[in-house]
């Protein structure tokens, strides 16, 4: 299993933007790959925010992140990232990604389907 890292939650306000982080351990993983964000708040279960393939294609997105977040992803860093924008008060949560391999795109969306985790990065949005 790969080992994953994140950075980049912190405390803003309503409409502001962060740039979250998840960097992989290994380098030699393969096209196979799938990373995915997610989400969760307290007392609740836990929601697909955007995934990918590492080897490319398109990305998922749920509806809460469409029009404000963008996944995207650094081969050379081993890293992919969650820009949010326009961030809501709802959007309270803790912030983990994930990877898993040779899942389909329906799979993305699938918590259990990942077999890898990283610790989660807090993120508050507050006046």
């Amino acid at each position: 299993q790969v080992q994953l890292v994140e950075s980049g939650g912190g405390v803003v306000q309503p409409g502001g933007s962060l740039r979250l982080s998840c960097t992989v351990s290994e380098r030699t993983f393969g096209g196979t790959l799938v990373m995915s964000w997610f989400r969760q708040e307290l007392g609740k279960e836990r929601e697909f925010v955007a995934g990918s393939r590492w080897s490319g294609g398109s990305t998922r997105y749920a509806d809460l992140a469409k029009g404000r977040f963008t996944f995207s992803k650094d081969r050379a860093k081993n890293t992919v990232y969650l820009q949010m924008s326009n961030l809501r008060v709802e959007d309270t949560a803790v912030y983990y990604c994930a990877a898993g391999y040779n899942l389909r795109q329906p799979e993305l969306e699938d918590p259990d389907r990942f077999t890898s985790w990283g610790q989660g990065t807090r993120v508050t949005v507050s006046w």
